[in-house]
Order: structure tokens, then sequence, then C-alpha cells
């Protein structure tokens, strides 16, 4: 399994270095040392409880459909002309850019600070590694 440095475990989380040393000690998270004596966490074990605590909006639209990837939002940005818009929406700590007709961003009512909901269903997703470890 991958082992992951505190400091970087803390920055995936978006928590300090102190919290991931807190749940070291509470047992939340399990930690052995690395060839230099660094204390370091299973990457499989970071990725669970990074799902376990996150904290999702929830969709306000009570609609259900089959997209799975599914981010809830505040609209932070519109560029429109008179066919095409860019709208990008902030999603906790993505940001997701959609583009549309000017048309769907009038009926949809989207404007600076709205909530939106940025459905994502795809055939191909890219998936990238650092090229060192981390």
């Amino acid at each position: 399994m991958p082992q992951i440095r505190i400091k970087d475990a803390a920055a995936f989380l978006s928590v300090s270095d102190d919290t991931v040393r807190r749940w070291i000690d509470n047992g939340m998270l399990p930690s052995s040392k690395d060839a230099s004596s660094r204390t370091v966490v299973d990457g499989l074990a970071l990725a669970q409880l990074a799902r376990k605590n996150a904290v999702l909006p929830d969709d306000p639209s009570g609609i259900g459909r089959s997209a799975r990837n599914r981010f809830v939002g505040l609209v932070i940005g519109i560029t429109m002309d008179t066919v095409m818009a860019q709208v990008e929406i902030q999603c906790g700590p993505h940001r997701v850019v959609s583009l549309m007709s000017s048309e769907a961003v009038r009926e949809l009512g989207l404007e600076l600070g709205s909530v939106a909901i940025a459905l994502v269903k795809a055939t191909t997703v890219m998936v990238e590694t650092p090229l060192g470890k981390v």
C-alpha cells in the first residue's frame, strides 16, 4: 500500500498536520515509520477516512437520476455572449466549469451566487498520478 507523509495527508484532507497526528494518537488513522523513520499513514486508510469525513451539501433538487457524480455548489462566474455561455460553479474545494447555451443560462435562472448542481456522466474519465512518490 502507498505510504503518505503526515504533511501530505493533511493537505489531501484540508486539515492541519496536528489534526492528522491527533487522529493517529486516537487510533482513527493507523501509522507506521518509513525508511527514513518519518511517520506515514497508509494510503487506503487515508482514502477511507476522507470518504467517511466528506461532508457534501444535500442535493436540493429532489430528483432521482442515474448520474452518480453530482456536485452541489454556488455559481461563481458566468461569461456569456449571444449564443454560448461558460458557467463556473464552486463545489466545495472543486471548481466545475460548464459550457452551455446562453438560452439555458437564462432558462435556469443562473446568476452569480445561485445554487447549482453540476452533473458529470462521462464514458471517459482521465486519471493521472504524480511522477514521484507522494
